[in-house]
């Protein structure tokens, strides 16, 4: 049985190259001051995507949102092997929290239309919320599974994955249509193919902004997000570490006593 796939893909910048200057007066990133880099475990999203397309046949469809540049995630989609891909972009989605990160999306699945799976990687490296996935999913009314490392199966209407766990992993079975999130642990992406590049080179993308997906403007950007970034900077280390020693009971006694004089806990020793 042939399954469409839908798949998440977000570029990101370069986590290694942001500063404080990178921050605009809003308090939004300013993305297009960064070098952007496709978001990893996105990769391994696409990656499963891919390979189901292999074994069972059907269709992946390739959606970000972002702003115009992120056009290039896109195109190394369809290097890669995505059938079609979709830009989400508008000023209007400018500086979205995760609330209205996963309704703006959320709309722009619906005007894709039918489909078996949406797969995202686990988290996006710029934010490192890991909430976006099941935020749709809940937006989708979709059964979903997070922090999946492997599929097992998909056949009948159903998908069999597990789910990494601290000590372990789960085994969930999910009813199609469904939402999964994965971890770098799934697979090794694909090298993207000369094929892919002759075909991606000349390819005009799709752009939905807000009134091809009929959003309600109160519910994208920073109009329909719930939290705001104000500032980021790396943190100072206003207090040196200090050792203490002794037996386990007397190194809780004197943490105890030093907790009691910084006035964080209430001290009794009786």
């Amino acid at each position: 049985m042939p399954y469409h796939s839908i798949v998440l893909v977000k570029q990101v910048p370069d986590t290694r190259a942001v500063t404080g200057e990178v921050m605009t007066a809003e308090g939004t990133m300013n993305r297009s001051a960064l070098p952007a880099i496709f978001n990893p475990e996105d990769l391994n999203a696409l990656e499963m995507a891919l390979q189901i397309k292999e074994q069972h046949g059907g269709s992946v469809t390739v959606l970000t949102m972002g702003p115009m540049q992120a056009a290039e995630v896109l195109r190394e989609a369809l290097y890669r092997g995505a059938d079609r891909v979709v830009l989400l972009t508008d000023r209007k989605f400018a500086g979205a929290d995760t609330q209205a990160t996963s309704y703006t999306l959320a709309k722009a699945v619906q005007k894709l239309g039918a489909y078996d799976l949406i797969l995202c990687g686990r988290q996006a490296i710029d934010g490192d919320t890991a909430q976006v996935g099941p935020g749709l999913a809940e937006r989708l009314s979709l059964p979903y599974a997070a922090w999946v490392r492997k599929i097992e199966t998909v056949e009948d209407g159903w998908i069999r994955v597990q789910r990494l766990m601290d000590d372990g992993y789960d085994r969930l079975e999910l009813s199609l249509p469904a939402l999964l999130t994965v971890v770098k642990e799934i697979n090794e992406p694909r090298v993207p193919s000369l094929k892919g590049k002759m075909r991606a080179k000349s390819l005009k993308i799709p752009v939905y902004g807000a009134a091809e997906i009929g959003a309600d403007l109160r519910e994208t950007g920073l109009a329909g997000s719930y939290t705001q970034v104000v500032r980021i900077f790396a943190p100072v280390r206003t207090r040196e570490k200090e050792w203490l020693t002794g037996s386990v009971e007397n190194q809780v006694g004197q943490l105890l006593q030093k907790l009691s004089v910084q006035k964080l806990i209430p001290f009794d020793m009786s």
